[in-house]
């Protein structure tokens, strides 16, 4: 009751996202219900990605933020086009051989591993495990910077990109960095960036909490086009 309650205000926008919902013991008393209730019934949707508790400060309405197909930009500026707050975490930043499924379209050659976690509103959303040809941007700032902006500052130029989303379970270590339980689902974004010249500038792989995020596209006569296929078996 009290969380299909909650959950109808958030989506029919009585709730709006980042808002604060009152303190617990207003929340029982209005239910009339025990706080050991309640909390369970926050804490079920906390774990479906709508609301987020934080000591000390409240309960918050968690916005599940959207993925868009449609625009060639970093995932960061893409989010924070929407008015999210958006923080990157630098896991590692070091140069290396790719692993086989980047070192398809990259060589062998050494290049530029970078893994980063994204923190929507302060939670981890996603982890992204990206290869750059070259070692160039080893030692920049890429904590606040659009790879694709860094890129771009040594006359490497983003042409195009192929992406496909795929629906997964989470796995260990990527569990625990997002702070969710392994065998969770997940959706896993695998990209290929290209050059002017087409040549694979960026592969990454990144997963994706299917409780935070959703896709978005906007169809048209005229514009993107998305093809539909079965995994491969």
């Amino acid at each position: 009751m009290i969380a299909d309650d909650l959950t109808s205000k958030i989506k029919d926008g009585e709730l709006p996202p980042g808002s604060a919902l009152p303190p617990q013991k207003e929340l029982s008393t209005r239910y009339g219900v025990t706080l050991a209730t309640l909390r369970q019934a926050l804490k079920q949707l906390e774990d479906e990605g709508l609301l987020s508790q934080q000591p000390g400060r409240g309960t918050f309405v968690y916005p599940r933020v959207k993925y868009q197909l449609t625009s060639l930009h970093g995932f960061a500026e893409d989010l924070r086009a929407q008015g999210q707050t958006v923080t990157t975490e630098i896991l590692d930043q070091s140069a290396g051989t790719p692993p086989d499924w980047a070192a398809e379209l990259l060589g062998h050659d050494p290049a530029l591993r970078l893994e980063r976690l994204r923190l929507v509103a302060g939670r981890p959303a996603v982890h992204q495990l990206s290869w750059v040809r070259g070692t160039d941007l080893v030692e920049a700032d890429l904590s606040d910077t659009s790879l694709y902006a860094a890129l771009s500052s040594l006359g490497r130029l983003v042409n195009r990109a192929s992406e496909v989303v795929r629906p997964g379970l989470l796995d260990e270590p990527v569990a625990a960095l997002l702070r969710r339980t392994p065998g969770e689902p997940v959706l896993v974004s695998e990209r290929v960036t290209y050059a002017l010249d087409e040549s694979a500038l960026v592969v990454d792989r990144a997963t994706m909490l299917g409780s935070a995020m959703e896709i978005r596209t906007e169809r048209a006569a005229t514009g993107l086009s998305l093809q539909w296929s079965r995994p491969a078996t």
